[in-house]
């Protein structure tokens, strides 16, 4: 009878290793679709969004028109720092979920699990800001919107429309990327194109008929907002630029996704092409914006000041609604790429074991992380019920989480170029140590400022703080969850199914 035992258990031990070895085999893929228009189109549609019509009277108010643009110049130049250490990377390892990859090689599970977990859910901060921001920017053109209150978070009023409009454009952008990330980009080139059309045709209002004298005083922002003095405000608004800037890294997210004949070490052109075309689109509307009308007037608009100072300006409501389509249309492109993104690392943790496997399967039809798809969804109208009140809490949590992103790039990429110089890299970054180091530096100066007691950037209470206990929480429990299945996948098996190494 014990031998028995014994035989039964070696026969399903042997079963289970052969489970394993088959799904190894059979490593879930995705489709391959995007070109290089769309690669870019992705990234700069993502790092656009509608923050420049939402959140520039912060910007303002805390450091002036000058110290924001100074702000996005430095947050810009951190980027680009991180950006060429993606550029490094992408090509090097160009699968899907690119962080958790990296990690993954460079620290093992644990790292790639933690880099992953917190990258996704930036991600999915930003799209909780978008789904939040849609009904402001619809109630701006329709004001009838703003009726049937139907409770008070932070001091703002949720409204049923808003509400409806948000949960409306969350399964939207679902279908959107149910249905094949094809569809997906074809919608974010289309919707990217009509996005630099508006905007140029305003940026060119202002910059011609505006006047310089509408900047001063450039520096220092509002007294009661950036008592600190100028140097304060530029912080404030600088800690904020990851979540401002992300984007480009949507990139390395579907790099496994590259149509046939796109050659990876492309990749990393298009990322830093992104960062660029960013920074002087945030300039250049800033300065469009600043030099319409006295700032000091814009700032007192609470809905949607950018809109509200071309048109006090040019008593224009055309070219009011002109602004308010252009940030709509990158509300849009934002939330379908980051949506996109988000549901991508949730897929690599997934299929690489280390969270539920469920989350690493493909839809047979559509070739799409059907259940990654579901969760974000889930997540993003979850968000959406906290309404205005919660905005700028998803900027802070996204900016933290995806800084601790970043900070994990940096770090891989340092680590790889000790222990894997024979790794094959298409592009290798110049004074690589140097530039991984400032960019690590970089992250890890947001994050610190973000949690010390009395900093003028620190994360707010108590919003901020539930938001990313619950973050954490939530993480702890996908990790206790997936403890079994990554017990029974050896580390070969996990570098297959995550690196695609045989």
């Amino acid at each position: 009878m014990e031998s028995d035992t014994e035989f039964l258990l070696a026969t399903g031990n042997q079963n289970e290793n052969l489970m394993t070895a088959h799904d190894t085999e059979t490593r879930p893929r995705l489709r391959k679709a995007i070109g290089g228009l769309g690669f870019f189109c992705l990234a700069f549609g993502s790092m656009i969004g509608v923050g420049w019509i939402t959140a520039l009277d912060d910007w303002f108010k805390n450091a002036g028109p000058g110290g924001a643009m100074v702000a996005f110049v430095a947050g810009g130049l951190l980027m680009l720092l991180i950006g060429l250490c993606y550029a490094e990377l992408t090509p090097m390892l160009p699968v899907t979920g690119g962080e958790v990859a990296y990690a993954y090689k460079a620290h093992g599970t644990g790292a790639a699990f933690l880099v992953g977990w917190f990258l996704a859910f930036g991600y999915l901060a930003i799209s909780a800001f978008e789904a939040v921001s849609v009904g402001m920017v619809l109630a701006y053109l329709f004001p009838v919107l703003n009726a049937w209150p139907l409770y008070e978070i932070q001091g703002s009023i949720l409204y049923l429309p808003h509400l409806l409009l948000g949960l409306g454009f969350t399964v939207l952008i679902m279908w959107i990327n149910y249905r094949g990330v094809a569809v997906a980009m074809g919608v974010q080139v289309l919707l990217t194109g009509l996005l630099l059309v508006c905007t140029a045709l305003f940026v060119a209002a202002g910059l011609i008929y505006g006047e310089a004298g509408n900047l001063k005083p450039a520096l220092g922002g509002l007294e009661e907002m950036a008592p600190g003095g100028t140097w304060k405000g530029i912080l404030v608004v600088f800690v904020t630029v990851p979540f401002w800037f992300v984007g480009f890294d949507t990139i390395p997210q579907a790099a496994e996704e590259r149509a046939e004949g796109q050659l990876v070490r492309r990749l990393g052109i298009y990322i830093l092409l992104a960062i660029v075309a960013s920074v002087l689109f945030y300039v250049l509307v800033m300065l469009a914006a600043g030099m319409a009308a006295p700032w000091q007037e814009t700032v007192k608009v609470e809905d949607l000041p950018t809109a509200h100072a071309f048109e006090s300006a040019f008593e224009s409501p055309l070219l009011a609604n002109l602004v308010l389509t252009a940030g709509l249309i990158g509300l849009l492109t934002s939330w379908n790429g980051f949506f996109l993104a988000g549901t991508r690392v949730l897929f690599a943790l997934g299929r690489g074991r280390i969270i539920d496997r469920r989350f690493g399967r493909v839809d047979s039809r559509f070739g799409t992380p059907t259940r990654a798809i579901l969760l974000s969804g889930l997540v993003t109208a979850l968000a959406a019920c906290l309404g205005r009140g919660a905005l700028l809490a998803f900027i802070d949590v996204g900016s933290f989480c995806i800084s601790v992103a970043f900070l994990g790039v940096a770090l891989s990429l340092l680590q790889l170029r000790r222990t894997s110089p024979e790794l094959s890299r298409p592009y290798r970054l110049r004074a690589g140590p140097l530039v991984a180091g400032l960019a690590a530096a970089g992250s890890l100066f947001i994050l610190v400022v973000q949690v010390i007691p009395q900093s003028p950037a620190q994360l707010d209470w108590p919003l901020d703080w539930a938001i990313l206990l619950a973050l954490c929480l939530c993480g702890l429990l996908f990790w206790m969850l997936g403890a079994t299945q990554r017990r029974q996948t050896d580390e070969p098996q996990r570098a297959a199914l995550i690196l695609d190494e045989e």
